[in-house]
């Protein structure tokens, strides 16, 4: 019951809330919408501990037999189950009264209380075909070992801390991404200008 109450609830919610108005740029009240999802203390940084804990963390809570590394059966599992308990953190919000059912004065009092908020922040689309090349991906390489990741991820916030100081800021964030962005542009260039390149002649 709940189940169906939340698929058509929300989508309607969702949809009456936009209004058919494009969604607002990034607001800079929150840090979550500028990649600082791990920033615990709201500190608009993030430690290498906070940095490191978001990606390892995870994976530690899927290891379901406390073997030290993911299984891609592991993480589907864990994936679920993440989905589960936001739907229904979901349902509960609406559910005001707490009684199991979701009543038109809820609906429509959570609709205003959005309405309210104005529109929600940009967020890039991640649609089925990027999950589905995610667990392919997945498939592939197998078990994920927790340590390794660990240790990928130290590099990565090494890498990103620019100035050294343990603390990596939005701007170092941006910078890094901006950086990537050009490295992968370059790439693209390259490529095709090897594409379009004539063959070079057969050697007689």
């Amino acid at each position: 019951m709940k189940k169906t109450l939340l698929a058509g609830g929300l989508a309607a919610l969702a949809i009456a809330a936009a209004g058919g108005v494009a969604v607002a740029q990034q607001s800079p009240e929150r840090p979550h919408a500028r990649g600082l999802r791990a920033d615990a203390n709201a500190d608009q940084r993030l430690s290498q501990a906070e940095f490191v804990g978001a990606r390892v963390d995870r994976l530690a809570a899927a290891d379901a037999d406390r073997d030290g590394s993911v299984t891609p059966d592991e993480m589907r599992a864990a994936a679920q189950a993440r989905h589960a308990q936001r739907a229904d953190a979901r349902f509960d919000r609406l559910d005001a009264d707490n009684d199991g059912s979701i009543s038109k004065a809820e609906f429509e009092a959570r609709r205003e209380a959005r309405a309210e908020r104005g529109p929600r922040p940009e967020r890039a689309y991640r649609g089925p075909g990027r999950r589905a090349g995610r667990a392919e991906r997945a498939e592939t390489r197998g078990p994920i070992v927790i340590a390794e990741a660990r240790t990928r991820a130290e590099a990565a916030f090494a890498r990103l801390d620019a100035d050294s100081d343990g603390f990596i800021t939005t701007a170092e964030r941006q910078a890094a991404h901006a950086d990537r962005r050009e490295r992968m542009s370059e790439r693209r260039e390259a490529r095709r200008a090897q594409q379009a390149s004539p063959s070079a002649p057969a050697s007689e």
